[in-house]
């Protein structure tokens, strides 16, 4: 598989999430299953931020892009799912100088106090901590097919320890655990579609349509979203 096939199938798996939290009660098993299913998402853009900013020809422009569009859906964003934090973009930007802070900052001490510093701004957005914590993993782990499984695998441990604590306030233990568990599933699957079906190429016909597909269809397909809700009176 390309990565533009993986990438156009964590945008399908992004809309389901979004959907769900747009419409769906959150008392509803469908709820669960979809928002769980919106998992495959986000570990899988951290993934493909790290080779990004590897090799994108300017990450100046990369990091344009990401803040413009970043602005662009923040609106929409808070309209359509009723979230009251910075929108995934953001968390990219952030998770994006990140990196560049990982690779272009020598001084050891700067380096880190500026990394703890970018991974705290994260808690103002949507995938808070975990998304900078995954981008750092698999940065550590570029190059190297064990340590990528070894990133997958502490990322959905992670994640399910994360969803663990909040579902153990609501019920028990052991059901609780079983909700955390079916949380991690579309990081698994992610960790599972990379290592071993991506191919590490873009695409047969990747381009500028490609390229620009991914920054348009965030906003996009949030306003949509953000019409229906304001047709349906929610």
């Amino acid at each position: 598989m390309s990565r533009d096939a993986i990438k156009y199938f964590a945008m399908l798996t992004m809309f389901i999430n979004h959907v769900a939290n747009a419409f769906v009660p959150p008392e509803s098993v469908w709820f669960e299953v979809m928002v769980d299913i919106g998992y495959f998402t986000a570990v899988t853009m951290c993934f493909f931020l790290v080779e990004g900013y590897q090799y994108t020809h300017s990450r100046k422009r990369y990091a344009l892009r990401l803040l413009i569009f970043a602005l662009i859906s923040q609106i929409p964003y808070v309209m359509a799912l009723q979230f009251g934090m910075l929108n995934m973009l953001f968390t990219l930007l952030f998770c994006f100088l990140i990196l560049h802070v990982r690779h272009r900052v020598s001084n050891g001490f700067v380096r880190n106090l500026l990394v703890v510093l970018l991974v705290l701004v994260t808690l103002f957005c949507d995938w808070s901590l975990l998304a900078a914590i995954y981008t750092i993993l698999f940065d550590r782990a570029a190059g190297n097919r064990k340590k990528q499984a070894a990133a997958f695998g502490f990322a959905a441990v992670l994640f399910a320890l994360f969803n663990w604590m909040s579902y153990v306030m609501q019920m028990a233990p052991l059901p609780a655990l079983g909700h955390a568990l079916a949380s991690c599933l579309g990081i698994v699957v992610s960790g599972i579609v990379i290592l071993r079906f991506y191919n590490g190429k873009k695409g047969k016909r990747s381009g500028r349509f490609s390229k620009w597909f991914f920054y348009v269809f965030y906003p996009a397909h949030l306003f949509v979203l953000w019409l229906i809700r304001l047709g349906l009176g929610l």
